[in-house]
C-alpha cells in the first residue's frame, strides 16, 4: 500500500497577509459574489487522518451467517459398523467412504435400506477419509498417510495413486475442481486430472476462521461442511471463503443412540434432482432425509 504523508501544511492567517490597503475591497466583493469563497473553505476535503483506515474490499467485509430452519422427513437405516467420512448421492443410492486402520473401505450403498451392495478394502495401515465423485471416477483421501486414490465407479478397480502434503479429511467436487479440508480454516481446490493443488480458500464464520472443517458436500453452488465434533454444517461462499449460512443438528441422533466415543455428524448428501438433503454420522444406526425450512435447498 501506498504510504500516506500524515503532516498537514500550516494555513496563514490571511488577516495577516492581506495589506490594510486592499483587504477591505475584497471582503466586499466575497460578500456581493454570494460567498463562494467561503463556500469553497466549507467544501474543502477534511485533512487526511494520521492513521488512514485500510480499505476493506466486499469480500473482506464480514457477512453474518444466518441460522436456517430444517426438519426431518424420512428415517432410513445405515450400518453401524461404518466410521462414515466420506458420502455422496449418485443414481439413486449413495456411495460411501469409511475410516479406521484395518476396517476402510470404499462402498456403494442401497437406498432406502441401507444394504452394502459393492464394497473395496483399502490397505489396511491407511484410514480412509472423504470421497468425492467426478464422472466416472471415484476419488478417496487417507487421513495422515497423504494417500489417495482414484477408483473406477463402475468396478472400483483402482486406476491411480497420488499424493498431497497435508491431511485429508473431507473431499467434494464443484464440476471442475476437487475441493479438500483437512481439518483447518482452508480448503485446497485439486485439479481432477493431474491432481495438483490450486487456489486455497480460507474460511471464515461471522469474521473469524472457521477451522476444523470436515466433510464437505457441494449444493446449489456452495461448500457445505460439517465442523468436526460439533452438529453444524455451514454453507461456505466459494468466491469470499464466507458462511452465509448454518444448520444446528443438535439432537438429530439422540444422545442415547450415541456410544459417546467418535460417533459424530459425518456424512453429507445431496440428491440435485429431488432437491433432497441427507445426513448421518460415525457409527450412527440411522441416515436422515431432511427437508431445509428455508427453501434454499
Amino acid at each position: 500500500m501506498k504510504s500516506i504523508s500524515t503532516s498537514t501544511a500550516r494555513v496563514t492567517n490571511p488577516t495577516k497577509t492581506f495589506s490594510s490597503g486592499w483587504k477591505w475591497p475584497l471582503l466586499i466583493a466575497l460578500l456581493l459574489s454570494g460567498g463562494a469563497g467561503f463556500s469553497f473553505w466549507r467544501l474543502r476535503p477534511a485533512p487526511v487522518a494520521q492513521n488512514p483506515t485500510p480499505v476493506i474490499t466486499s469480500a473482506d467485509t464480514p457477512v453474518y451467517a444466518q441460522k436456517l430452519g430444517w426438519k426431518v422427513i424420512g428415517i432410513h437405516p445405515h450400518d453401524t459398523r461404518a466410521f462414515t467420512q466420506g458420502l455422496t448421492w449418485h443414481e439413486g443410492g449413495f456411495y460411501e467412504g469409511t475410516g479406521m486402520e484395518g476396517r476402510s473401505q470404499l462402498r456403494r450403498v442401497e437406498f432406502p435400506s441401507g444394504r452394502v451392495l459393492q464394497k473395496r478394502d483399502l490397505p489396511p495401515e491407511v484410514f480412509g477419509e472423504g470421497i468425492a465423485l467426478a464422472g466416472d471416477k471415484i476419488y478417496q483421501l487417507t487421513w495422515q498417510s497423504r494417500i489417495g486414490y482414484v477408483f473406477d465407479r463402475a468396478s472400483f478397480k483402482l486406476l491411480r495413486q497420488f499424493t498431497y502434503s497435508n491431511e485429508g479429511w473431507g473431499l467434494t467436487y464443484d464440476g471442475q475442481n476437487l475441493i479438500q479440508s483437512d481439518g483447518s480454516a482452508i480448503l485446497t481446490y485439486l485439479d481432477p486430472q493431474h491432481l495438483q493443488p490450486g487456489r486455497q480458500l480460507k474460511v471464515t464464520m461471522n469474521g473469524q476462521p472457521l477451522a476444523r472443517l470436515n466433510e464437505l458436500e457441494w449444493v446449489n453452488g456452495e461448500i457445505w461442511a460439517n465442523v468436526w465434533h460439533s452438529d453444524w454444517v455451514v454453507c461456505i461462499d466459494p468466491i469470499s471463503g464466507q458462511v452465509l449460512r448454518y444448520f444446528d443438528f443438535k439432537n438429530l441422533l439422540p444422545d442415547k443412540m450415541r456410544t459417546g466415543r467418535e460417533d459424530v455428524l459425518n456424512g453429507i448428501a445431496y440428491d440435485v434432482e429431488k432437491k433432497r438433503l441427507f445426513l448421518t454420522g460415525k457409527w450412527w444406526p440411522k441416515l436422515f432425509e431432511i427437508k431445509v425450512l428455508d427453501g434454499t435447498a
